[in-house]
């Protein structure tokens, strides 16, 4: 079945500035695979070196993220939608305060 994987702003320089893919899958596993294949690059963003998620992405399927389903064996169905989102971390250091 074809799902649609969207890349986010941050990632899409690592597959040519598309800002989503189409890849067959049946599982969200699948999908990321199917991916790297396409964008080996991407891999070392997505996955630590034992190949697990890394701490900072986030996977969503159709709004649902999949830490609260089956993990990457979340079975898919046609025409889903895969977001990839990478945790964003940011304030202000003291310097900039004073400005504000």
């Amino acid at each position: 079945m074809k799902v649609v994987i969207q890349i986010p702003s941050a990632l899409r320089a690592l597959t040519g500035n598309t800002n989503q893919v189409e890849v067959e899958a049946q599982t969200v596993g699948e999908a990321l695979a199917a991916l790297l294949e396409l964008y080996p690059s991407i891999g070392r963003y997505i996955f630590d070196d034992q190949q697990r998620l890394r701490s900072f992405i986030n996977i969503f399927i159709n709004d649902r993220d999949i830490k609260t389903l089956n993990g990457l064996e979340t079975r898919l169905k046609d025409s889903d939608r895969i977001l990839i989102l990478p945790a964003i971390a940011g304030g202000l250091s003291r310097g900039i305060c004073k400005y504000i």
